[in-house]
């Protein structure tokens, strides 16, 4: 395929099937638990996959992720390799190992964030549905090491049936522990997750709603959908002029599964996310950036023909449903999004209400003061802040922008978590 593509925001190398837990939903079935896959990707194919990467999207962000990570003997050695090409990196871990000692020796290799799993605030429930007692409390250690430490962190809430009525005394715990994100994710039922009871379309609208409401309200925390790209047709609901409603992307909740987004497979296999099985190639035989270009899912993702009440939608671009769920289900990459509950009116469809890939100018002092920011939140933050600039009609992102979003976004202009004022 010839025609250019945009390159990856985030890209999830899944480095092992080794887990110290047994999650209910795990899409992984991490069944390995001793001694791992015999043919997961060894440190120099990481590596050279790295490289890969880099080459194609220079200011994606890596997420070292599992199974747990944290049992990958290596992980400092690839954290340190990607972050030395510039690549944001952070960790999604269960948290259960991570030590102040290890929190240091990540941050010394250039991880600049860690996503830990929260899946109740009922020690029972969290322990249940994690697989082992105890879990729990190491978890809630772990956040506490973070924050000590001074290693940013998001929190990870995977919302059931079970605990849909938690949704906000998370939020108010994710913002009172001082995370900088809560992630609210929505089950794809995928690996030992098929054998889990998702969330009912009661629950999932619910929860839903409460999270887009904390997303445009929280000034202390970022809450974010994830595997719910319906947050951004209740988002122009509720307010359209807000700048998230305004733009297509990963921070502005809809779905960039093969678009903006992908994963590797501890045997190598690019997928266009973790509950996707189906692969475009095996960076044992392709660079990465080859696949991304040319393998076939990836290109039907970017040109999406979608089914059902989702090709009927007016909203279908601006979220398009997960293809996730009814490729899982129904074998149908373009099936409807059968965990959405949305009648189409019949309307014209809904575009962005503003170019996404119009460019804007920063001025120098802009520049600086974005690089104050930490780094976990940085892109977040730059893509808010144009969001805002293009919706004024502006073309030139200044100083006083960010400083005026900073002050309208955190308290004091302060991400939690960060014990000095943040000059931005």
């Amino acid at each position: 395929m010839n025609n250019p593509v945009d390159a990856p925001f985030l890209v999830a190398l899944n480095l092992t099937k080794r887990c110290n837990l047994s999650c209910a939903h795990c899409y992984l079935d991490a069944e390995i638990l001793k001694n791992g896959s015999t043919d997961e990707l060894s440190t120099n194919e990481l590596k050279r996959t790295i490289d890969d990467i880099a080459a194609v999207g220079p200011e994606c962000m890596i997420v070292l992720t599992g199974g747990e990570p944290l049992l990958r003997k290596d992980l400092e050695e690839l954290a340190a390799h990607a972050s030395g090409l510039g690549l944001m990196v952070v960790i999604g871990s269960n948290g259960i190992s991570l030590t102040r000692k290890r929190i240091q020796s990540l941050k010394s290799a250039g991880v600049a964030g860690i996503g830990l799993s929260v899946d109740s605030l009922d020690p029972q429930k969290h322990d249940d549905f994690r697989g082992r007692k105890g879990a729990w409390l190491k978890t809630m250690s772990a956040i506490d090491a973070c924050r000590d430490e001074g290693l940013a962190f998001q929190i990870h809430f995977s919302v059931t049936d079970h605990t849909a009525d938690e949704i906000d005394d998370m939020i108010a715990f994710a913002r009172d522990a001082g995370a900088l994100v809560l992630n609210v994710f929505f089950l794809v039922c995928t690996g030992r997750g098929e054998k889990y009871t998702d969330i009912s379309l009661e629950n999932y609208d619910k929860v839903l709603e409460r999270v887009v409401l904390a997303a445009h309200e929280e000034k202390q925390l970022m809450v974010r959908a994830k595997c719910a790209p319906h947050f951004k047709r209740l988002a122009m609901k509720l307010d359209p002029e807000w700048p998230i409603t305004m733009a297509h992307g990963y921070e502005a909740g809809g779905c960039i599964a093969g678009t903006r987004y992908a994963r590797v497979t501890p045997e190598g296999e690019v997928t266009p996310c973790p509950y996707m099985e189906t692969s475009g190639g095996s960076v044992r035989e392709k660079s990465f950036a080859d696949i991304w270009r040319d393998a076939e899912i990836f290109n039907a993702l970017r040109q999406p023909k979608l089914e059902g009440r989702c090709g009927a939608c007016e909203f279908q671009k601006l979220c398009g449903g997960c293809r996730a769920r009814p490729l899982a289900r129904f074998d149908n990459l373009m099936g409807e999004d059968f965990l959405c509950s949305y009648e189409p009116q019949g309307g014209a469809i809904v575009e962005t209400l503003m170019p996404a890939t119009a460019a804007l100018k920063w001025t120098s002092e802009a520049e600086q003061r974005i690089i104050r920011v930490p780094g976990f939140v940085r892109r977040m933050v730059k893509k808010r802040v144009e969001a805002d600039v293009r919706s004024m009609g502006r073309s030139v992102v200044t100083a006083d922008d960010i400083s005026r979003l900073a002050k309208e976004r955190f308290k004091n202009g302060m991400p939690p978590g960060i014990k000095k004022p943040v000059q931005v």
